[in-house]
């Protein structure tokens, strides 16, 4: 079982928010014993206020010059990666408990590797939902999971073959759209293109019609939920935004007038930029010639998408599609998304923040999530440098503490400690 958050003060460190645009410097955060944030600021004040709560008095954590940002949001990510080839073979080839224990093993690595909430968008026969619970009842390791539950495709769509649900015209789409819903999605998955893991069909491949679209949101919004969009060519993304869609993976082939339209409307993107430049990832998983050929041929127009959105204004969301933890030029894909944002021309700052605060924006919970401020829960990583100045400070993670529980300590900083 997952041990009690303590009472515990981080001292001699810096803190990003997330709220400013810098990191307040000998600062430090007291986190509860509830797991909560009660206090950030100058260290003399944090202690005082923390020895003057209880008599035991808090333990003390020297962070020896870190800097401490909130845990980051991952926002396409999938537990039960199904890739054609090995990855495929493994999920499709297990049973039930033997798919959600290989799903949690991927839970807990992407927890250490500093992501401490995910946004899954399609897994495997339900097996998220008991992740989710399992997680939130401590049985398990993992980061937070919000999930779409089942990807939603047309007959043949993208997908099918990764256990999203097929569903044709408006009423097959609303009962699919309802059924996720009842299982427990907090979210809603739709694929309305073609993709880069789909053998018989293209990126640009458009696969559902206004009415079945129409019906996803509809129904989704009726019941308080959001949807997002596989989607690769601009003409079904401009469909889409106009029909209300609240968010677009991949857009492999965004063009000027698309990202104008998303920016106008508040349609966010998720760019999983690394998924069409990732070819020893390829390699590695056992993937056919013909999908690393596709979307490695993708990368040119991909980044030229992104490029466009960030010039235009679209809101922006880290994602990676590929495993958050998995090994990418000496660091975790997540961490090489963002530096490949800020290569687009993405300021750090901003690439910061589409890893912490503005995925927990999307998701609505500002309330408890996002930012290092009293009140929220105590979800944070220490680095060893400024990462709104440079983001390749994120390669120097060293520590993961999510719900005020230590789950990764490289260099045993949070050893007990009296004050």
């Amino acid at each position: 079982m997952t041990p009690e958050p303590r009472e515990t003060v981080l001292l001699n460190c810096s803190v990003f928010d997330a709220v400013t645009d810098t990191p307040r410097d000998d600062a430090a955060v007291w986190v509860d014993a509830g797991g909560g944030i009660r206090a950030v600021g100058p260290p003399d004040d944090v202690l005082a206020e923390a020895r003057s709560a209880g008599p035991a008095g808090p333990e003390i954590v020297d962070l020896g010059g870190g800097v401490v940002l909130p845990g980051l949001a991952n926002m396409h990510v999938h537990l039960s990666l199904g890739l054609p080839g090995k990855l495929g073979s493994a999920v499709q080839r297990a049973n039930l408990a033997e798919l959600t224990l290989l799903m949690a093993d991927s839970a807990r690595r992407a927890l250490l590797a500093g992501v401490t909430t995910v946004r899954l968008v399609g897994e495997s026969r339900g097996a998220d939902f008991a992740l989710r619970k399992g997680i939130d009842n401590g049985a398990v390791d993992g980061p937070r999971i919000f999930t779409a539950g089942q990807a939603l495709c047309c007959t043949g769509g993208h997908g099918w073959d990764a256990d999203a649900v097929e569903a044709d015209g408006a009423d097959g789409f609303r009962r699919a759209t309802r059924q996720q819903i009842r299982a427990g999605a907090d979210l809603i998955k739709v694929c309305i293109s073609g993709g880069i893991a789909g053998e018989h069909e293209a990126i640009d491949t458009p696969q559902l019609t206004d009415d079945e679209m129409a019906a996803v949101i509809g129904v989704a919004h009726d019941w308080g939920r959001k949807v997002t969009a596989h989607a690769g060519p601009a003409d079904s993304i401009r469909r889409a935004v106009e029909l209300g869609l609240d968010c677009v993976e991949h857009g492999y082939e965004l063009d000027d007038h698309v990202t104008r339209l998303m920016a106008e409307r508040g349609v966010w993107y998720v760019p999983t930029i690394v998924v069409s430049r990732c070819k020893e990832f390829f390699e590695a998983s056992g993937v056919p010639r013909w999908l690393m050929d596709r979307a490695l041929s993708a990368g040119p127009r991909h980044w030229e998408s992104l490029r466009l959105a960030l010039a235009n204004g679209v809101p922006i969301a880290l994602g990676t599609d590929m495993p958050p933890h998995a090994e990418y030029d000496g660091t975790t894909a997540t961490v090489r998304e963002l530096e490949f944002m800020v290569e687009a021309g993405m300021p750090a700052l901003d690439a910061l923040r589409s890893a912490t605060v503005r995925p927990i924006e999307w998701l609505g919970r500002l309330d408890d999530l996002g930012t290092l401020e009293p009140g929220k829960r105590a979800d944070l990583i220490v680095v060893d440098r400024d990462p709104s100045r440079d983001i390749s400070a994120l390669r120097t993670l060293h520590l993961v503490m999510k719900d005020g529980i230590v789950y990764r300590d490289d260099r045993g900083l949070t050893a007990r400690t009296t004050p």
